[in-house]
């Protein structure tokens, strides 16, 4: 009976302590917060795919995700 009342005791007194700490973000939180804003997203004038407007090439048709496609285009028309 003795062991029971130490074994309850201890559990209450770091229940007791666990909740008297001032309580951390959790990691999950923290993640949330630092996650960086959304980028503005272009299409290619050329094959339509989408990627970010500061990866993509200006033209004078619009803009490109690669040289490969801003020359192809800007010569043909």
């Amino acid at each position: 009976m003795k062991a029971v009342l130490l074994i309850f005791v201890i559990l209450l007194g770091v229940w007791l302590w666990r909740s008297s700490r001032p309580t951390r973000p959790r990691q999950e939180q923290l993640k949330a917060d630092d996650k960086p804003p959304p980028l503005d997203m272009v299409s290619c004038a050329f094959c339509s795919i989408h990627l970010p407007a500061a990866e993509g090439i200006k033209g004078n048709n619009g803009v490109y995700c690669s040289a490969d496609h801003l020359a192809r285009e800007e010569h043909q028309g």
